[in-house]
């Protein structure tokens, strides 16, 4: 990972939503588009990923205490 695709936040730091995040097909249980987590709303990243071919930092962001939504860097922003 170059400099420049270091992640913005660290495990542990607490975000919030800076968009409405919808369910992308990743929660089969719940229906295509469902909102899960509204814009707002806090949670802690609990991991980070990259997507290998594009150098995309992921992070995982648990939202109050129940849902866990891979999230990119312009999705969350810090509380």
């Amino acid at each position: 990972m170059s400099d420049d695709a270091r992640p913005k936040f660290d495990w542990g730091r607490r975000v919030k939503a800076a968009v409405d995040l919808f369910n992308d097909g990743s929660y089969p249980e719940l229906e295509p588009d469902a909102l899960l987590v509204k814009a707002g709303d806090a949670g802690e990243v609990v991991n980070i990923g990259a997507h290998v071919e594009s150098e995309t930092t992921i992070y995982l962001v648990e939202f109050n205490e129940k849902i866990v939504v891979g999230c990119l860097e312009d999705e969350i922003e810090p509380v």
